[in-house]
């Protein structure tokens, strides 16, 4: 973990197949620390879907945040960021495709999603998704 304080954890994974592993595992220990349990499956099946998205199209490390509610509010915030400036397309997946669910699936579950570019030149973009809080 690169950083965890409070009310925000990020971790930094290499490209790599092991990045998906690690950050499931590292979603669902920090959301069990905050008290979201019930959050924990689709979060890190989300996370997941994002982390294979960037390895296969992006190369360098793969960024994961978390950002836990106010007291009072309603969502978490997660967001995957990689060094490919290209926002992700979503594909109208056919029953025959390996793959292109991905997007669909973050847009189905989650409250709201969105793309944002990085900070500076080459800087990559960041996809997030907000989920909402049970209860």
């Amino acid at each position: 973990m690169l950083h965890a304080e409070g009310d925000r954890a990020e971790w930094a994974f290499p490209a790599d197949p092991s990045a998906v592993r690690k950050a499931r595992g590292a979603v669902r220990s920090q959301l069990s620390a905050w008290g979201l349990d019930d959050l924990g499956d689709v979060t890190a099946l989300l996370v997941s879907e994002l982390v294979t998205n960037s390895l296969r199209y992006a190369s360098g490390p793969i960024g994961v945040r978390l950002v836990r509610p106010a007291k009072d509010g309603t969502s978490l915030l997660v967001e995957i960021s990689d060094p490919l400036p290209d926002p992700p397309r979503a594909r109208a997946a056919t029953c025959d495709d390996e793959g292109g669910r991905g997007l669909q699936l973050v847009a189905g579950v989650a409250q709201r999603w969105g793309t944002k570019p990085g900070g500076g030149e080459d800087a990559g973009k960041t996809v997030w998704f907000e989920l909402a809080l049970p209860g």
